[in-house]
């Protein structure tokens, strides 16, 4: 299978898939007994994606929880944009996204308490009013093969039923 480069594609084809468990970013000289899932040498040291039961039992101290979403799509190092629009689209509903590229797959790492809706966020459904997530190229040009997304404000939420400026039926 080769590799995907065309941004509406891919965004066409994510297939977000959340992974079991909590992970929690550590530092440490290295990984053993961690069961590290990824890792980054920085100029202060090595830090590891681990899941949280190990940080906890090797008594690792680390900042946040976050749960593990893979998109599915075979994505090329070299295509341009998925990161962004990804970061956007889960920015404007205020998650956090930690990306991590793999040689076939992005990995995306949310805080956990909001890991369901970041996952449901990335979904190619296409309700009524739905908005799209897409690449600058369609957006200008209407977004023909653009990914239809749900609002980010109707994901988890229940909007609010009456306001000075929302048009009234």
């Amino acid at each position: 299978m080769l590799a995907e480069t065309d941004l509406p594609t891919l965004l066409a084809d994510l297939r977000p898939r959340l992974h079991g468990g909590a992970f929690c970013f550590v530092a440490a000289e290295d990984a053993a007994g961690l069961d590290a899932a990824a890792s980054v040498r920085e100029a202060e040291g090595w830090s590891w994606l681990v899941p949280v039961a190990r940080a906890e039992a090797a008594g690792l101290p680390f900042d946040g929880r976050f749960r593990w979403i893979t998109l599915e799509v075979h994505s090329a190092l070299g295509a341009v944009g998925l990161t962004a629009a990804v970061a956007t689209r889960l920015a404007a509903a205020g998650i956090a996204a930690n990306v991590i590229a793999g040689r076939l797959h992005d990995h995306v790492l949310v805080p956990e308490a909001r890991a369901e809706e970041a996952a449901a966020l990335l979904e190619p459904a296409q309700p009524p009013g739905g908005q799209a997530i897409q690449s600058p190229s369609t957006a200008s040009s209407g977004g023909a093969k653009a990914a239809r997304l749900p609002p980010a404000s109707s994901v988890g939420r229940t909007p609010p039923s009456s306001s000075p400026s929302a048009p009234r039926p």
